[in-house]
């Protein structure tokens, strides 16, 4: 089966900066899936994988405005500690979750208070040029349950 809307792909990657350093990768790790056609990713990045089979590789770069976005200068914010999502102490420079309405957003801490915290809301990942090593692993149709909840389930099902 080729990739295309509403199949669940499997697969791995490498992500590496301009650098050529590796910043994130799946090897020796479970196989990333989603579904298709469902915004669960860098759109350009699953785009680029339509008509693909089990068993393609490719590489694709990707400008910061096709990935995390530009870096955007004075995005600065101050929360209640309460809204960060972490363990243990905080630190600047820490990347950590916010809360928000759209559920968790990744943020960079710049100064902690004893109630509140200076963050970076821009994407840790903003403002880079980032390459996608991709190889994808299986294609399957997905399922009426997993097209409702609008993502991949495990074998035990939804969450597991």
């Amino acid at each position: 089966m080729k990739v295309q809307d509403n199949a669940v792909v499997a697969f791995h990657y490498t992500m590496t900066d301009e650098n050529g350093e590796v910043v994130e990768t799946s090897q020796n790790e479970e196989a990333a899936t989603f579904i298709c056609g469902y915004r669960n990713m860098i759109e350009p990045l699953e785009a680029s994988m339509l008509g693909k089979e089990p068993g393609d590789k490719y590489s694709i770069t990707l400008p910061p405005e096709m990935a995390y976005g530009r870096l955007l200068t004075d995005n600065e914010m101050r929360v209640g500690l309460k809204n960060l999502h972490y363990e243990g102490k905080l630190e600047p420079g820490m990347t950590v979750p916010l809360r928000t309405k759209e559920g968790l957003r990744p943020v960079t801490i710049l100064k902690v208070g004893k109630f509140n915290a200076d963050i970076d809301i821009n994407h840790p990942l903003a403002g880079k040029t980032l390459t996608f090593e991709v190889e994808i692993v299986d294609v399957r149709e997905s399922t009426q349950e997993e097209r409702d909840h609008g993502h991949v389930h495990g074998d035990k099902g939804c969450g597991k």
